[in-house]
């Protein structure tokens, strides 16, 4: 598994300041796909210098990990998602939330390794989470429940 690029982000889960980690090699291939340019295989290896590094440099700005993609390594991708939580609580003693963006229609395997899941392959014609039709969903885990929060993402008519 390998990130092709990085960012501090603030939109893709409601609440939270995230590192949002772009993951290559994608499979799904959604036409209209707004990162086409990870469908290749490229960026770094996931190491866990490569994430101590970055929790150790965005660590007391962010609230969460997003892992974008993966749907390659979705074993792998909850390993790592597991292995930032244990960092976080170790060195700072708080919990970090993670999350996963996935074209994935179910809940992986380990969902208890996220706190957030966004499910659903792009379909251009229905939009991504800002459109009311989108087949994508995001939910949040509350308790041993997920709960569907999308509609956070939509704007209210005042």
């Amino acid at each position: 598994m390998k990130v092709a690029s990085f960012d501090i982000v603030f939109q893709e889960i409601p609440g939270e300041v995230t590192l949002a980690l772009n993951l290559s090699n994608c499979p799904c291939h959604c036409p209209g796909c707004h990162s086409p340019h990870l469908w290749e295989d490229t960026g770094e290896e996931v190491t866990k210098e490569l994430l101590n590094g970055l929790l150790a440099r965005y660590g007391s700005m962010i609230t969460c990990v997003a892992f974008m993609g993966g749907d390659a390594n979705p074993e792998e991708v909850a390993e790592w998602a597991n292995y930032c939580k244990g960092e976080r609580l170790k060195v700072k003693g708080e919990r970090l939330k993670t999350a996963w963006y996935s074209g994935r229609m179910m809940m992986p395997k380990d969902e208890k390794a996220f706190d957030y899941v966004k499910l659903g392959p792009y379909i251009e014609s229905l939009g991504g989470l800002k459109s009311e039709k989108t087949n994508q969903r995001l939910y949040k885990r509350v308790g041993e429940e997920w709960v569907d929060i999308t509609n956070s993402f939509w704007r209210k008519n005042l």
